[in-house]
Formats: structure tokens, sequence, C-alpha cells
């Protein structure tokens, strides 16, 4: 037999593969490597790389080849249809077909036994209920339906985890595997719970609080047919699933389906495509769909399934806006009368603030001085348990000034607030209340978000402080009063889905309220209380809201109307970057892309000392045409050194 080769891929921007003979010592064949890791010599280093094809023939113009150092894996990683899957996010995300495999798999060199990862202690979370007309209506309809693609719409706490569950029971029993995805990997530990009490098999949980090896671990299981549900957050859509019958899609709306480094896929657009090749359903779900999904059910590419009753009892509550311009304190007197009312009555507060730290940002009232991160364009956010000043984007760190540095002022003082200022006040007014914050701060320690949940669902804790951890899915019966702190932190943002965020955001806070009673109520405070997107998020006209928001992006040309491809280019001399991205942005124009637009500074125009400058191609129809353009015009362009390029196909935020 002759020599064996293997073709490898690596974690590098680089579209090749590599060619490299079969290891001498090696038993197994070079076709039986195919989906193993390997450890290869890649010019002076050693670098660990994936097999993605073997063969008999060196591919032309390849001389010579070296062999692999060692075969990593006893058994393949992947198989053909999930390196068919690399392959669609390679051409689609314009990525090589090495960073897109290095973010489906697991990393760990060997198995480890994963910790218990419910929260444990509550039966009744696991029980079957009776579903309503309207649940059972939908479970029908999704399941006798020759439809891919299904979205159950329904306001917070109508029953959609149930239907989803017994979708997923009946799709079992055929024989077949579920994966059910969800935004936050806080609600992770709560379904786990649902899981285990409702099925034989212990579910695979995927996200990326395992280490390396427990991912692992559960990869195995899956692999072997072990686990046929798995549980997780974006990346768990990669799970290597046989015979995958249905995806669930909890809280569809979530940006944090979206990856922030490459490739940026969509754990959506990669479901919608994991279905299309595997015959399976997709079944999405949320109180406040995304624009780009509501506009997909009017157009029939979604089948709506509809829930408008809470079954649990628990109306919706009651909504209130409240002007703090006319509050001298972030703490408003109606707020403060509502909290007192519900904790006298044994009841659970939870407060939400979209912004971590103490203090917003400092500066001088005499000139206006204003800190920022030196090498950011991001004022920088006041710690005080900390004694620091942190940039929240690269991690830069300082003091705190006493003395204005421009103008020799002690005028100085600190304006907006976090989480940790709220937590101050809120505990000099109510001293003896339990109270815990929730942020990302405070969830860093192991244990703390499981150990936090657990407590105040259990009722040892009366004020839960929080920012979006908070706000996605959790059900805590003994809630009944709502705060959001201040609802604007997003609608300041140079981004045009600001309103949407605000919107959902609303909506969805609200829903943690009142889930199993009739009386419970929900406080907005803003600076903005005439804002659309306050106002009907406040107000319940959810339709309503859609048709304006469509209306502004149909408009201003956006999506859904439009698609949009961003590229980003960052580094240490702005003028170079901004020349090299003019470059790109004259390519494009020249080679026939109709609405380019930029490029312009990014509006977080420097992060961690880097200059960002963005480029916008918008495309309104033969989207396919344009996005090989684009993809032609970036492989023809060699990306200066010093510089980074970021490609984002369907941005979902323009920061």
């Amino acid at each position: 037999m002759g020599t064996e080769y293997l073709e490898v891929v690596f974690n590098l921007p680089l579209k090749s593969c590599f060619s490299y003979s079969h290891p001498e010592g090696e038993e197994r064949s070079a076709s039986n490597l195919v989906g193993c890791r390997v450890s290869a010599p890649f010019g002076r280093r050693n670098l660990n790389g994936w097999v993605v094809s073997a063969g008999t023939v060196l591919p032309e113009g390849v001389k010579e080849a070296k062999p692999v150092f060692k075969i990593l894996d006893q058994q393949p990683l992947f198989d053909q249809n999930l390196l068919e899957l690399a392959r669609w996010i390679a051409d689609f995300y314009l990525c090589s077909l090495g960073e897109a495999l290095s973010i489906m798999l697991p990393g760990g060199k060997r198995e480890k036994e994963l910790p218990p990862l419910g929260l444990g202690g509550v039966e009744e979370q696991h029980k079957r209920v009776l579903l309503s007309a309207e649940q059972e209506d939908a479970r029908q309809k999704i399941s006798k339906s020759n439809e891919s693609f299904h979205y159950l719409y329904g306001i917070t706490g109508s029953g959609k985890t149930e239907v989803f569950l017994r979708v997923a029971e009946e799709v079992l029993s055929q024989g077949k595997t579920v994966l059910f995805l969800v935004p936050e990997i806080s609600l992770t530990h709560q379904m786990v719970d649902d899981l285990s009490g409702r099925f034989d098999k212990k579910p695979a949980v995927l996200h990326s609080h395992l280490t390396p090896s427990q991912k692992l671990t559960e990869w195995r299981r899956i692999q072997s047919g072990d686990a046929v549900l798995v549980l997780g957050a974006r990346s768990a859509v990669f799970a290597p699933l046989k015979n995958l019958g249905l995806i669930i899609l909890d809280e569809e709306h979530e940006t944090s389906y979206k990856s922030g480094s490459t490739p940026r896929y969509h754990g959506r657009q990669v479901a919608m495509k994991r279905c299309r090749s595997s015959g399976a359903k997709l079944l999405m779900g949320s109180a406040t769909p995304s624009v780009e999904s509501w506009s997909m059910m009017e157009q029939g590419v979604f089948q709506r399934h509809q829930l408008k009753e809470r079954p649990a009892g628990g109306a919706l509550p009651d909504i209130r806006i409240i002007d703090l311009k006319k509050s001298g304190s972030l703490l408003s007197q109606d707020l403060i009368q509502a909290m007192e009312r519900v904790l006298k009555e044994g009841k659970q507060v939870i407060l939400f603030l979209n912004r971590r730290g103490h203090s917003y940002y400092f500066h001088c009232r005499s000139c206006g001085f204003e800190m920022k991160c030196r090498q950011c364009s991001i004022p920088l956010t006041f710690h005080k348990n900390r004694n620091r000043m942190i940039c929240h984007y690269c991690g830069f760190h300082e003091k705190p000034l006493t003395l204005c540095p421009e103008c020799g002022s002690m005028d100085v003082g600190y304006a907006g607030f976090g989480t940790e200022q709220v937590e101050e006040q809120v505990a000099a007014v109510f001293p003896d209340a339990v109270m815990a914050r929730l942020d990302t701060d405070s969830a860093r320690k192991k244990g703390v978000l499981q150990d936090t949940i657990s407590r105040f669902r259990d009722g040892g804790i009366d004020i839960l402080l929080g920012t979006q951890m908070v706000a996605k899915g959790l059900n805590f019966p003994g809630v009944k009063l709502v705060g959001i702190v201040l609802a604007d932190t997003g609608l300041s943002l140079p981004d045009f889905r600001a309103a949407e965020r605000s919107f959902s955001l609303i909506v969805q806070v609200a829903g943690r309220a009142g889930r199993y009673r009739n009386d419970g109520e929900v406080l907005v405070q803003t600076m903005r209380p005439d804002n659309p997107a306050i106002v009907y998020g406040c107000e319940g006209r959810i339709e309503e809201f859609y048709q304006f928001e469509l209306n502004q992006r149909k408009e201003m040309n956006f999506p859904p109307f439009s698609r949009l491809i961003r590229i980003v280019y960052r580094g240490k001399q702005g003028k170079k970057v901004l020349d090299a991205l003019e470059d790109l942005s004259d390519l494009f124009r020249k080679a026939g892309l109709p609405d380019v637009m930029g490029p312009a500074e990014c509006p977080l125009g420097i992060i961690a000392g880097n200059y960002r400058y963005h480029t916008l191609i918008r495309c309104e129809e033969d989207f396919s045409g344009i996005h090989k353009i684009t993809a032609s015009c970036l492989s023809r362009t060699d990306v200066p050194r010093g510089m980074y390029r970021e490609i984002d196909i369907d941005p979902v935020q323009l920061l």
C-alpha cells in the first residue's frame, strides 16, 4: 500500500488545507482519522489541527509532506454531516474551515466528570401539567405540520416551555433526538431541573462555563447516543446529534445567539441550516420576537402559533411609568412605597438595571472633563467595592480622581449609576431586607449564580437586584413587584435596533412579575416617558410596536427590508486603519456593489487602544450575488500588518 496523506486545517484565517503524511506506528488507516485532532509541525510552530480528508495522492503543486507528530483522538470528533456544516459556516460567514471547526468542537484532551448542574430541590417543576386548549392546539398543529419552521409567540407566562417539552416528548418517542437552545447560561440551570425530572435519560449540557474536558465528556455522550436530548447556550447548536428531529430555540429575540467573535455566526441561522439538511423541525419562541422574525411570520416563512393566556392563573401585571425627571433620587418615592408595601406582605422584589458598577462616569463640574479609558473612547465606570475606575471593554483600570486633571478643580463627582450604587441606596432604605446582586461581576465567583437563584426561589432573599441575567425566562413564584430602575439605558445607543432592545427588555422584565398571582406590579422608571418603545412596552401594545418599528425600518431601509454586511478594521494607527478601509470600500464600489456606506468611525471609536472604522454593505435583493462579490473582494485584499479585520454577516449591533 502506498503512502497515505492527511489534509489538515488549523484555527488560522487561512483558506487552504495543509498536507501531511500518515504518522509511523499509527495502526488506523488515514481514512479512519478524518474527524480527529492531530498535532503537526506548522512553520516553526507545532499546532493542533483537524483532519478533514485523506488520500494516497498529494494535491497538485505539493512536492512532499511531513508526518504529523501525533493523533490526539481515539475516535473522530466529527462526521461528514458536521464537516459539511463547518464548510457552510466558512462559506457563509467568510472565515476559514479551521476557524469554523474551532468554534464547533470541544478542545479538551481527556474526559472529565461534570458537577451537578441543576438548582435542585423543587419537585413540582417536573410535573406534567394539563395543557390549556390553546397550548394543546399549538402542540397539535406543530406536530402534524409538514412545515420546517415554527414560531410559538405568546405573552410572558403563557406556558411556551410546556408546549416545547410536549413536542420534544413526541419527537423522542419516535426515536429521534432533540436540541434545546437557551440564550443564557443562567437559564440552563433551571432547565436542567425541568428536563431531568421529565425525561428518562439525563440531558447532555453544552455551554461555555464548562471546562474543555467537561465539554469533551458531554460531546462523547452525545456521539455515543447515550444522550438523546441536548440543552445548551449558543454553541450547543453544533451538538453531534444523530437522527435530529427537533431544535427548540427559546427566547429567539436574544442577541446572545449571535457570536461576538470570528466566525460571527447566529444560532438561529445555523439552526435553520441544520433543520434544512436533516429534515428536522425548528421551533422558536418568545414573547417579543426579533423584528426580523416578526416579518418572517407575517410573510408565512415561519408558521405562527399564538398563546394569549397565562394558564397558571396569574394575570398580566399592572405596569406604571414613573418620570424620573421629577424625582430627585435614583429610587423614586413611588418605587420605595411599592417596595415597602410588597415586603410587608412577605413577597419578593426584583430590581432591574442594565448597568454594572457603581457610578457610570466621573466628570468635573467646573470644566466638564470626563474620565475616559486611555486605550478606549469609553467613559470609565466606578466600582466602589474595588475603589477603581474600570473600562468594561478592555479591562483598563486606575484609581478615582479627587482633582480635575484639566482645570485643577476639586468640584468633581460621579454621574449616572450602576448596580452597586443602587444596592447601596436600597440597603440604606431597607436595612432589614435580605438583598442579593446578580450581575457579571458578582456571578464570576464559582457557584454564586446557582446559589443566588436557588435562594431567591426558595424565599431566602427579599430583593434581587440584577442586570439582564435576571430578565430572561427565570420563574419565581414569590415575586410580586418588579422595578426597572432606568428603562432608557439602551435607547441612547447609536444603533438601529436600540428601540427593539429596550422594548423587549421592558416586556421581558415585566414578565417576571405576577407569574403565579393576579396582583403583580411593574414600575418602569425613565427619563423619556414619551418614547414609543417605552410606551408600547409598558402598555403591552406589542403588535402596534412591531408595526411602528417596521415602518421606521422601511423608511430607513434597514433590516428586515435589507440585509447588511459589516466590515470593521481596527489597529493602533487610526489614519492607516482608515486608509486601508477606504481602499477596500473603493474596491467594493468598483466591483459593482450598489450600496456601500462608509468608511466611518465606529460608534465605539477606540477600544483597547485600537482605532475602529467600519463599512456597511446594504443589500435589498440578490443577497447571494452581493455576498459572492464581497467574498471575492475580501479574498483579493490582504489585511495590512498590525491591523485586524472583522467580517459580520447580518450584524445584530453596529457599535
